[in-house]
């Protein structure tokens, strides 16, 4: 059994005083991450073919990153449902999430995520646990994913378009946020676990994975709860 403490804190990005920032350059520069892993394609987020005439089309005409960001949510707010209905959705396919226009949180970041990253702009997947709002302890039943964006001078913005289609008043609210109900695991995708996996790099990683003579070990059995062990949230010195 694996057990942590973590407090819920919401992450916000004040957008318009960033842009402020950025125009009259008074804006801190962030420390420099790896960004270019983050410009890149991943198995099943390509840059090419529709995915980039997409972006291409609905960021026609604006002049900074902040309006291409903003576009490309509102595009996948406007065309994407949360439907798990039938097959095909949960994988992160970028291509089937624009053709089929429906899916789970990882279809609609992935969208997100690749037409942000065929604009030039930086932008990352992850994934973590959902805790509810207005529960102190229970089971979880899934995992929740979100995006961020890189924007220069600022550092990373959140975003989180599948709650925004499910909670329309929020939907300026997750254009630059996440909410204090959720706990963070991984981020990326393809990826190669330390010790290497025998096997293929994993589509996202967020349940317990194993392997025996190289081989991966289905069906494991997981359990996934939560409880609050205190309102008082602890101080810390700035």
């Amino acid at each position: 059994m694996l057990r942590f403490t973590a407090v819920r804190r919401e992450h916000r990005v004040v957008l318009d005083a960033a842009a402020t920032a950025l125009q009259n350059g008074s804006a801190p520069a962030p420390r420099d991450p790896d960004l270019q892993r983050y410009l890149e394609p991943d198995k099943l987020v390509p840059l090419n073919g529709l995915i980039s005439e997409l972006a291409r089309e609905h960021t026609a005409g604006d002049t900074t990153p902040i309006q291409k960001a903003r576009h490309i949510y509102d595009y996948v707010l406007a065309t994407m449902r949360y439907d798990k209905s039938g097959e095909g959705w949960g994988r992160g396919d970028a291509v089937w999430a624009c053709t089929s226009k429906r899916g789970n949180c990882a279809d609609f970041h992935s969208l997100f995520i690749g037409m942000m990253r065929s604009s030039g702009i930086p932008a990352r997947f992850e994934i973590g646990f959902p805790l509810p709002e207005n529960k102190t302890e229970g089971d979880i039943a899934g995992y929740h994913c979100w995006a961020e964006f890189y924007l220069a001078g600022v550092g990373w913005v959140p975003v989180d378009a599948s709650e925004a289609w499910k909670n329309p008043a929020k939907r300026d609210f997750f254009f630059g946020a996440h909410d204090a109900n959720r706990v963070f695991f991984t981020y990326g995708r393809d990826i190669r676990l330390s010790p290497d996996q025998k096997s293929e790099p994993l589509n996202y990683f967020i349940y317990p994975y194993a392997e025996v003579n190289g081989q991966p070990v289905e069906n494991l059995q997981t359990n996934f709860s939560f409880r609050e062990v205190s309102s008082q949230l602890p101080t810390a010195d700035r």
